[in-house]
């Protein structure tokens, strides 16, 4: 009986590459900033950096499904402050904070239908689709506001953003190390949508789509209703970030969260998440999330301007643009 052929060194080390070769990366950055810059290390910082991700890490969880299954959502970027003005606005009006969710993550979810909709039944392309409603999404935030921001007087809202767990204080009583209520949501979809796509049918099925449409629905795949969840799935998630990062900030304002549809999207294709569709894992994306969390926290320590962060952002989301490509070629 013949034996199973050895995988070379070479092969070995590509596959160790591709399955863990950003998580590397992340380590070697984080030591490096740790090393280097000036306060990134301390209780407070890692604090801050934690809350720092945890928006972008909580829209990436649905993102990876939204790009595993070869599509795309820029509306993301202006769902987020929606969901946040609609939130306080109806709690300025009413003080009712379940109505208040259910209709912030409502109106996320009915963008998110719309987009499926359209992307999946009326085959129009998801990047002309999704730019579209971002644009409209962005206007409708600014009428919800009157152009303004709203202020959040809810306690409870308030004291959920504020909560934490564990609370680490010092022999003076002082607050030293924490993990907030917006990361702990952020820690839970990434088990969540994890699961989800490694174990479950809906999973394996965005995959299949992403990777041959037509063999998928050949397979008895119900293509447009996977896209359609997908999308609304996202949009919902979107909005609850939005509530989020209103309730962190205490006011509704439709000019927050700008451009973070590209550090969304970046943290994603930086994880491995291939813009073809078919290939994605939670734990690339996290370590993609942290990337960009570390190199965005590095530059606000090291005081650079903010116009050349805008640089160094589109420089790595061209970076994993290319990265992307040469695996495709190399696959």
């Amino acid at each position: 009986m013949s034996s199973l052929p050895k995988p070379s060194a070479s092969s070995l080390a590509h596959t160790l590459l591709d399955r863990g070769g950003m998580t590397l990366v992340l380590f070697v950055l984080a030591a490096v900033c740790w090393v280097t810059v000036r306060g990134f290390g301390t209780p407070e910082n890692l604090m801050n950096l934690l809350l720092q991700v945890s928006m972008v890490g909580t829209v990436a969880t649905t993102m990876l499904f939204c790009l595993a299954s070869g599509n795309f959502d820029l509306s993301v970027g202006t769902i987020i402050p929606a969901g946040g003005v609609l939130c306080a606005l109806i709690l300025r009006q009413t003080n009712n904070l379940f109505l208040a969710l259910t209709a912030s993550l409502a109106f996320g979810a009915l963008v998110g239908l719309i987009n499926g909709t359209i992307v999946a039944r009326l085959k129009i392309n998801p990047l002309i689709t999704t730019l579209s409603t971002m644009m409209m999404v962005r206007g409708i935030a600014f009428v919800f506001a009157d152009g303004k921001s709203i202020g959040i007087a809810n306690d409870a809202l308030l004291n959920l953003a504020s909560w934490a767990f564990p609370v680490i204080r010092n022999d003076a009583g002082s607050v030293v190390f924490q993990i907030t209520f917006p990361v702990w949501v952020c820690l839970g979809l990434f088990a969540l949508f994890g699961f989800v796509l490694q174990r479950t049918a809906f999973g394996r099925n965005t995959l299949a789509i992403g990777g041959n449409e037509e063999a998928a629905r050949l397979a008895g795949v119900n293509v447009t209703g996977v896209k359609i969840a997908i999308f609304t799935l996202q949009g919902l998630v979107a909005a609850l970030a939005g509530v989020l990062l209103a309730a962190r900030l205490g006011i509704g304002d439709p000019k927050t969260a700008q451009g973070s549809e590209l550090s969304i999207i970046s943290a994603c294709v930086l994880g491995g998440v291939s813009l073809s569709g078919g290939v994605g894992r939670m734990s690339h994306v996290i370590a993609g999330v942290f990337i960009m969390g570390v190199v965005e926290n590095a530059m606000n320590l090291l005081n650079i301007d903010s116009f050349y962060q805008y640089i160094v952002r589109g420089a790595i989301l061209l970076a994993a643009v290319m990265l992307d490509q040469l695996k495709q070629r190399r696959g």
